[in-house]
């Protein structure tokens, strides 16, 4: 496909994007493959190919094909164009399934009669120079001006055989200029109009429409006759082709019909006027498929609502106040009057409780044994998958109904997988409460030695005593005996010291309960990111792709 489209861009005509639009029609049906229904898709990839091969080949030569029922003349039609007999005619067509083609002038169609699938013996080649230099006439004229002309008689789209049906339906989507032969008794056959014609619409620009036999109609007539014709083409969506009565037969209207062909193939607009027409197509179809609405970003509040669902759900909540309770007993107990902090010790740890990581250390940790969270209850279940339809149906509000189905499949995709996660998140999780605060030990070793100076104070107050000397032996220090000084001193300032601790301690407790709970809400988010988030971004960013390759097929 790259190489095709690598051709295609080098043999675009100058001025157009051809190129370009393939690639876009390319890109845009990848992005909705699997999004969007299959038939769609599949059509947008063949003509993206197709589109390609076309202009790969000649682009000297215009394919025109002759179309219509049996009995509509078609075949004289081609016989009167060419001024040659090369087509069977009569009410019974033979029996071959193939086209036959005529070529006037220029070399080098071998290779696009080959992507037409044109058996060599049903190939005639009309050397336009040479019958020009032998018939100066106008009718050499008109051969001089079809030069380049690849002319193809098609098989009855009507008959009753099957490999017919399916040639027509193979060299419709080929041929740069459609001319649809009608008869005067079955112009108004549903059987073309309705499987061919009106289908056709958005191809009007390079399709003509030709009523045979008028011969055969009263001249009276004739002309209310080509007016229903118009009516019925207007009701087919093609107000824009022209309609011509000709009589191969008896030669009415054929130079007209010819010096059509011939003003299209000068102007060297059909090939380009064709594959845009199929282009546009196919990239309507994709847009009819997928719906018209404006591309979506997934709006920041409501995924925060899914995160905290998420957070709520994994009991982040419980370990932050885990980690405040936690920093709160150890830090106090670091910190208190030592004589009491044994008591702190019979309260169990919160976080030694949940098995959470308290640090860089508790990776092993992590690894050996799950968590003891609380488990996730009906309600925080329910709040979970409630946001997760939230956040699909807001991203694809205004979306078409196979994009919508497409976000919300995106989003519950790996719904399984995320109670394990967050449970995994959440023992790694480095929650930083591992290591006292440096204030804490500095306290812990001040307590330390206001209990020793309250020691000595005491030992040194009962020896004095024993000796019945201490008011009068003891240093003084502002009237009061010192040993007595550090005994009560000692005492007072470790338990003033710890009830100042205190409120450091809250603080500290706070301060490291919001770092854990920062860290944590980090780790929710990256497993909502990766489960929820991510797979919707990634629908929603296929659909941008579609609407803007689809727009630039569409633009003008």
């Amino acid at each position: 496909m790259s190489s095709l489209l690598e051709g295609a861009r080098k043999l675009v005509t100058r001025g157009t994007d051809l190129g370009a639009r393939i690639e876009a029609l390319e890109t845009a049906a990848a992005a909705a493959r699997g999004r969007v229904d299959d038939e769609a898709v599949d059509q947008a990839e063949t003509i993206a190919a197709r589109a390609a091969g076309r202009l790969r080949l000649s682009a000297d030569h215009t394919v025109v094909a002759i179309a219509g029922a049996t009995g509509s003349g078609k075949s004289s039609t081609f016989n009167a164009l060419t001024g040659l007999e090369l087509s069977s005619t009569g009410v019974r067509r033979p029996t071959t399934s193939w086209a036959t083609a005529c070529i006037w002038g220029k070399t080098g169609a071998e290779e696009l009669l080959d992507w037409l699938g044109i058996p060599p013996r049903h190939q005639t080649m009309r050397d336009s120079l040479l019958d020009s230099s032998r018939d100066p006439t106008a009718a050499g004229r008109a051969d001089r001006e079809l030069d380049g002309v690849v002319l193809m008689d098609l098989p009855d789209h009507d008959s009753t055989e099957v490999s017919h049906h399916l040639e027509v339906d193979r060299l419709v989507v080929l041929a740069d200029l459609l001319v649809w032969v009608l008869d005067p008794q079955k112009y108004a056959d549903a059987a073309i109009h309705d499987r061919y014609l009106a289908p056709l619409a958005s191809h009007a620009g390079v399709m003509v429409v030709v009523l045979n036999h008028i011969d055969t109609v009263p001249e009276d007539r004739r002309q209310s006759m080509v007016d229903d014709v118009r009516r019925l083409l207007d009701l087919d969506g093609l107000a824009s082709v022209p309609v011509f009565a000709v009589s191969a037969r008896a030669g009415i209207g054929i130079d007209g019909l010819r010096a059509e062909i011939a003003s299209r193939v000068a102007a060297k607009k059909l090939t380009r006027q064709r594959l845009e027409a199929d282009l546009r197509s196919a990239a309507g179809a994709l847009d009819e498929a997928g719906g018209t609405g404006s591309p979506r970003e997934l709006s920041s509040a409501r995924v925060a609502e899914l995160e905290t669902a998420f957070a709520d759900a994994a009991g982040v909540p419980v370990v932050v106040d885990a980690v405040e309770r936690s920093t709160r007993l150890r830090a106090g107990r670091a910190t208190t009057w030592p004589v009491v902090s044994w008591v702190s010790r019979l309260k169990p740890d919160p976080l030694k409780r949940l098995q959470l990581n308290l640090g860089s250390a508790g990776a092993e940790l992590s690894g050996a044994q799950r968590p003891r969270l609380p488990e996730t209850s009906p309600v925080q279940r329910a709040r979970v998958d409630s946001e997760v339809r939230a956040l699909a149906d807001d991203a694809s509000s205004g979306l078409g109904p196979s994009w919508v189905d497409s976000v919300r499949r995106a989003s519950t995709s790996r719904l399984p997988e995320v109670a394990d996660r967050l449970d995994r998140a959440l023992a790694a999780t480095d929650l930083g409460v591992d290591k006292l605060p440096v204030w804490a030990g500095l306290v812990r070793v001040l307590q330390w030695a206001l209990i020793l100076v309250a020691l000595v104070g005491g030992l040194w107050s009962a020896l004095l005593v024993i000796g019945g000397n201490l008011s009068e032996e003891a240093p003084q220090v502002a009237g009061m005996p010192l040993p007595l000084l550090m005994l009560v001193g000692g005492i007072l300032l470790g338990v003033l010291l710890a009830l100042v601790c205190r409120a450091l301690v809250a603080g500290t407790a706070r301060t490291r309960a919001a770092v854990a709970e920062r860290r944590l809400r980090g780790a929710v988010h990256d497993v909502a990111a990766e489960l929820v988030v991510a797979p919707v971004t990634a629908e929603l960013a296929a659909y941008s792709t579609v609407r803007s390759n689809v727009a630039t097929v569409l633009r003008d």
